[in-house]
């Protein structure tokens, strides 16, 4: 991590995702035009961004799409004309699955097209949902990140977020930073753990967390960008809305000094094959 770049401009950008892909590509290119607009450059959209239908089914099946094919390849374009990082979860198409999606979150660089991926790794089988009915778990590998103005970013997904060492792995990969697309469904209590997870993770890994949610009436909006003191440094309601925060490399290596908590630590994160 260098400590002598500028200030990043980041945003989360919060929209209710469809069952129309190009309408979903129309506002993600209206939404992230803003955010460059406004500085940033990089823009966090929301898990399903390219397709998404209040219950899954047979249609998420149809609507998937290989990494590579036309959703992300529009977002490279848009990438590319607006000279922004794109970060959005998508319908993957993934190889060996006839009946199964994957949830996929991609980061598009400008010129680059993509240059991280990530499947969800822990599905949403909780408060009724059953999530893993059409989509298949992301394997455990090696965390990918990517660099933007000094500061390294990593990737993950909405549920993942009840489960710390997911973060930490991404932390202890180089990441300062952790970009998390979401569908958070509203609920009893929900967006208080949506808050309150997506700071201690924030906190606990001195790191930066963009959090995108989908806005209602299926997610809970309340977008956030939180700093390494748990900091809500740009927050969204639940309109469809853009907020833009500043990253700041120094900021990160202050924290990490007046809190020590990486380097103090005692346990290691263990991959073990079998939930």
């Amino acid at each position: 991590m260098q400590t002598d770049a500028a200030p990043l401009g980041v945003a989360v950008a919060q929209f209710a995702p469809g069952d129309d892909p190009d309408a979903n590509l129309a506002e993600i290119e209206r939404l992230a035009g803003v955010a460059a607009a406004r500085g940033a450059r990089l823009v966090v959209f929301p898990e399903y961004s390219s397709y998404f239908t209040p219950e899954a089914g047979p249609a998420w099946v149809g609507a998937a799409q290989p990494v590579g094919g036309p959703f992300t390849t529009a977002l490279g374009a848009l990438a590319d004309r607006l000279d922004v990082h794109v970060v959005a979860g998508m319908i993957e198409r993934p190889a060996g699955e006839e009946r199964r999606v994957a949830n996929t979150v991609v980061a598009v660089a400008p010129g680059e097209g993509v240059v991280a991926r990530y499947r969800k790794l822990h599905l949403y089988d909780a408060f009724g949902q059953r999530e893993s009915e059409w989509v298949a778990p992301g394997e455990i590998g090696d965390p990918e990140t990517f660099a933007v103005g000094g500061i390294r970013f990593g990737l993950q997904t909405c549920y993942d977020v009840r489960f710390p060492e997911v973060s930490r792995r991404i932390v202890d990969a180089g990441a300062d930073a952790i970009c998390m697309p979401a569908e958070w469904v509203r609920g009893p209590l929900k967006e208080a753990h949506w808050r309150t997870l997506t700071t201690a993770r924030a906190i606990e890994n001195t790191a930066y967390v963009l959090a995108a949610d989908q806005a209602p009436p299926v997610g809970a909006g309340n977008s956030m960008v939180v700093d390494p003191m748990g900091v809500e440094v740009a927050t969204i309601g639940e309109q469809t809305d853009v907020a833009v925060a500043w990253l700041s490399a120094e900021r990160i290596a202050e924290v990490r000094t007046r809190n020590p908590a990486l380097a103090l630590r005692r346990f290691a994160v263990v991959v073990r094959d079998e939930p």
